[in-house]
């Protein structure tokens, strides 16, 4: 007999990356509609957990107007003699697999940043509560983490009530996040691996360390250790970093022996402080991502909650799609905000010398991390919405990518076999360019060239190589 057989659907890992787009939709819990969504695990004592016990304070699925889209809140407690604190944040993040297991309910991001979608198809087979959805989580919990003894599941679409706990939700995870500040790479042996994302990003593999969280934002390296302890055959697992290839990269044998192994193949190498070369592979599940802006040779930043454009153009949606999926892209990286506020934050690039844009929000969320010199130098939507204007803030304030487009102009000859329009490019400083199958790395060059001409390698030069 089926554990899910109360179920009105099918729940099973093969609805995992299983995507619910908005003509399939009934309804829309959380989201970039809705400022206050969460999830949130607390570890309790015995004696205050009720098992089994399931609470929706709000409407209801059948009560939500078809189309909707609300506030939405998940409160978990267990309870459990070998339940430890520092198991807060394994168990939490084990909300967005279990969710995905079930049919046409779909979960995305983490934390402050969910995204759930209930599709017109399940809810009219009779998904239509969240006791179905509470009732799976808490069998899931006990079946696959069964030192969880006591747990109770609680709710949350009342508006006011979501922004309540909401607001406590940052407390807690802001002081989760500082608990792994001032620890360095360099003072341990292991790393910590997830590839809880898999399911929509199959050769992603996230590689946490002290100092480079996780790219969703919810896992620190103390989560990766307390998860691998207590399930070690879970997605979360150790990596050996074995040897030091590259301190200024972040490069270790280990860490490409063992993502080579769980991306099948897919990833080979990875530099975990840079956005180029062998840059660390997305998600989509990442808080926000760093983007290189060519025409200012510089970094803008997004993060998932930026409604507007970027001053380059583009929405979060249109940056997100180009890195995520499992892909190593140069130029675009999918961060944490935790990992904005480490030493080894994109050190290969320049770090916050590099930066040149972001939303004021997460401005004022870092700022006590970033060097003090250029905080003032570093352009919001507020200062710059677009690049022409972006270029002239960097040199009034004099921000330090200014001496960068001093670099000398040199010359470049190509052979001709195709024609590209020509296009004026300055201080591309060792930057890859990847478009049509071809990579292009300038090192330290401003080039102005009335034409390009690229020529294809032929199949059979290619397999001689």
């Amino acid at each position: 007999m089926s554990m899910f057989e109360d179920i009105p659907v099918d729940v099973g890992v093969i609805y995992e990356g299983e995507r619910i787009r908005r003509k399939d939709m009934y309804v829309e819990l959380g989201g970039p509609k809705q400022e206050a969504k969460f999830e949130l695990v607390r570890v309790k004592g015995l004696d205050e957990v009720e098992d089994g016990k399931i609470t929706v304070v709000g409407p209801d699925l059948k009560d939500v107007q078809e189309g909707g889209n609300i506030p939405f809140g998940i409160y978990i407690e267990v309870a459990g003699k070998d339940v430890e604190e520092e198991l807060e944040g394994v168990i939490e993040r084990r909300i967005h697999e279990y969710c995905n297991f079930i049919e046409g309910f779909m979960h995305l991001n983490q934390r402050y940043d969910i995204w759930l979608r209930v599709s017109k198809k399940s809810f009219q087979k009779g998904l239509n509560s969240f006791n179905y959805i509470g009732k799976v989580l808490m069998k899931l919990y006990k079946s696959e983490l069964p030192f969880i003894e006591k747990i109770q599941v609680t709710f949350l679409t009342a508006p006011e009530k979501v922004r309540q706990i909401w607001e406590q939700a940052m407390k807690i995870y802001e002081a989760r996040d500082a608990k792994a500040r001032g620890m360095k790479d360099e003072e341990v042996d292991t790393f910590y691996g997830c590839t809880l994302c898999q399911s929509f990003a199959p050769s992603h593999v996230c590689v946490i360390t002290p100092q480079r969280y996780s790219n969703c934002g919810s896992i620190s390296w103390f989560d990766g250790r307390a998860s691998a302890r207590v399930d070690p055959k879970g997605p979360v697992f150790a990596i050996p970093k074995g040897e030091l290839i590259d301190p200024e990269k972040g490069e270790y044998a280990g860490v490409n022996e063992v993502v080579k192994k769980k991306s099948l193949g897919a990833v080979n190498r990875v530099w975990l402080y840079t956005s180029f070369g062998y840059p660390h592979t997305s998600c989509g599940c990442f808080e926000g991502v760093a983007f290189y802006i060519p025409e200012v040779d510089g970094f803008g930043i997004v993060h998932r909650g930026f409604k507007e454009v970027t001053v380059n153009g583009l929405p979060f949606s249109t940056l997100a799609d180009s890195t995520a999926g499992g892909r190593q892209v140069d130029g675009f990286h999918g961060i944490s905000i935790e990992y904005m506020r480490s030493p080894k934050f994109l050190q290969v690039d320049g770090g916050w010398n590099r930066i040149v844009w972001l939303p004021a929000s997460v401005k004022e969320r870092v700022h006590e991390f970033m060097p003090k010199e250029v905080v003032d130098k570093i352009a919001t939507e507020n200062e710059a919405k677009s690049v022409e204007e972006l270029q002239k803030f960097l040199e009034a304030r004099g921000h330090p990518i200014v001496e960068r487009w001093k670099a000398k102009p040199v010359e470049v000859v190509a052979e001709e076999k195709e024609e590209v329009p020509a296009v004026p490019v300055t201080g591309l400083a060792g930057v890859p360019i990847t478009a049509g199958g071809f990579k292009i790395i300038l090192k330290d060059a401003k080039i102005h060239a009335r034409k390009v001409i690229i020529r294809a390698i032929k199949t059979e030069e290619k397999k001689k190589r």
